[in-house]
Formats: structure tokens, sequence, C-alpha cells
């Protein structure tokens, strides 16, 4: 039998977890769901220095004082990976590999992932020296050269970390500049722990059979071949929308981005979408708690007015 609720929310990053302090907090009864621990990519990062309230906190540190907060109105969390989602008009059903539920709304909040280069070896390698958390598996390699592929805020800020605990960073970029924040490029540059190869792609990640020994790979514009010795890769190169369980709801875009408007609404009532699986500019956890916020809210408002209705239709 499902278990019923006024809102399940799918994912546990900040944004989901903002949605259930807000829906929960208006007397809903709420279900937070994950596949795995609440925080989301916060867990992966080093420090947090541009959310408001704290100069510095470890994202760890920050996704745990906000679960404190979600549930301290009685928000249930459960664990489950959600295979679909059915849409019967004033409730709705979800499957996952753990548990069924209904609910009057759903709030999806499932973020997004690394993208894969895509490459001879990184498969192979995953593991094994190649990864995407310099704060998971950073300290495996210290005093080693590792090399960091990509140009945004995540690739410098996570290169910049591994500087505490490794003897030096190669950061790889496919162009002749950073697209990662300016003050996050100013420090990079600074760190004399950090080298740049620009105009380059990254071909091959090579090992030993048993873990990575480096990277081959070519210059966008001279063609020439280049390598690399590292025993570490850590690959920072785009996300990709965690959003495959919800495609056949036709309610995204599609590279499978969900777009909403500004009450974080898709085009199905009782169906919302915020943080990080959002089709929009700048994602960043202060942007994501804004989006749930706004969403546990019109979350009451959609079922008040459920409510309403039927109650008006069965005088």
């Amino acid at each position: 039998m499902a278990k019923k609720y006024d809102v399940v929310i799918i994912g546990a990053g900040p944004a989901g977890m903002t949605a259930a302090l807000y829906a929960s907090r208006a007397n809903l009864s709420v279900m937070l769901l994950d596949r795995g621990i609440y925080g989301g990519q916060m867990n992966n990062t080093a420090e947090i220095e541009n959310y408001p309230g704290f100069k510095s906190i470890l994202g760890p540190d920050l996704s745990q004082e906000m679960y404190d907060s979600a549930i301290q109105f009685g928000a249930d969390f459960g664990y489950g990976t959600v295979k679909s989602v059915t849409d019967h008009g004033d409730y709705k059903t979800i499957e996952t590999d753990a548990d069924n539920y209904e609910t009057k709304a759903i709030i999806i909040g499932t973020g997004s992932n690394y993208r894969d280069l895509g490459v001879p070896g990184e498969e192979e390698y995953r593991g094994r020296g190649v990864s995407n958390c310099a704060v998971c598996d950073g300290a495996f390699f210290r005093n080693q050269h590792v090399v960091v592929i990509g140009g945004g805020d995540s690739a410098v800020e996570e290169g910049e970390y591994l500087t505490r605990l490794v003897d030096k960073v190669t950061i790889i970029h496919r162009r002749d500049e950073l697209r990662a924040q300016q003050i996050i490029q100013d420090r990079a540059f600074k760190n004399d722990k950090i080298d740049f190869i620009w105009d380059s792609n990254v071909q091959e990640i090579t090992g030993d059979g048993n873990k990575v020994t480096g990277v081959k790979g070519v210059n966008n514009k001279t063609g020439e071949p280049f390598t690399a010795d590292a025993g570490g890769i850590f690959i920072y190169v785009g996300i990709e929308p965690m959003s495959e369980p919800f495609r056949s709801l036709n309610i995204t875009d599609e590279n499978g981005w969900f777009v909403t408007n500004e009450n974080m609404e898709t085009t199905i009532p009782g169906i919302f979408a915020i943080g990080d699986i959002r089709k929009k500019e700048l994602r960043q956890v202060v942007t994501a708690t804004n989006d749930g916020g706004i969403a546990g809210q019109k979350a009451y408002q959609y079922i008040t007015e459920l409510e309403a209705k039927t109650e008006a239709a069965n005088v």
C-alpha cells in the first residue's frame, strides 16, 4: 500500500531541505526522499564562503545544519530511488525501489551530476585515480601530482583545495581562459602549486593496469600532442540533470532540464521543480534554497486551494 503525504520532496539537497522546512512549517505532512545521504553536492564541497550567515563553513557541516532545520517541524526523511512518477490530476503517485507514495504535490529537486569526459581509461580507472570529488579522494594523493580537468567554479575551487594535500596541481582547460568566478580565478593564479595547460583536450587517461599514471591529449589550436604524468585525475567538465525518472511527464526541455515559472511551477499543476535541476543561469546553494522556499510555500497554497475545491464539490 502506498504511503500518503501532502507533499513528497524528491531530492534532499539544499533546495529540497529548504522546501521541506517551509512545507512542514505550514503544517503539511512531508516526505523528504533521497537515494542517498542528505546534502547533495554540498557534501563534496570543502568550504562554502558565499552562503549568508557563514563567513566560511564546510559543506558537510552546512548539510547537517540544513537537515536539522528541515525536519524540526515533523518532516519525514526516507531513502529510495525513484523509478516512475504518475500524474492522476488531484493526486500523484511515486514508485521507488523501496516504497510507493501517494501525494497531493511533488517537489522535484534531484539536482545534477558531473559529466563524463567519455575517453579511454575514464571508466577503467574510476576509483583507482579518477574522481569527481577532491574532498572525498584528495587525501589519497598526498605529495603527488594531480590533474584537474575543467575551467569552471568547481574545477578551480577543487584544484585549489587539492593544493593543501598534494605536491602539484595541473589544471587542463579546453579554452584559453577560465570560466570560474573572478575571485576564484585570482586565488588560483596566485597559488604557486597550480599550473595550467590551455586550449587542450584530454583524449586518454593512462594507467598501469592498477592505477592512473597520467593523461594524453592534444592542443586544440596547434594540434600538438601532450602528456602529463599524474597520480590522480579530477574531472569537472560540466553537469547533466538527474531527471531521467521524470522524462515521461514531458515537463523538461530537450536536454532534461525542468522549465518552471518564478513560482517553481511546471506545466503540470501540483508538480514543482527546484534547485540545480531547473534551467537557469546560476546554480549555487543560495539560489537552491531560494527555490526551495518558494516551492514549499506554493505547494501549501496549491494544496489549500485543492482541498477547498474538493470540499465545495462535496457540498
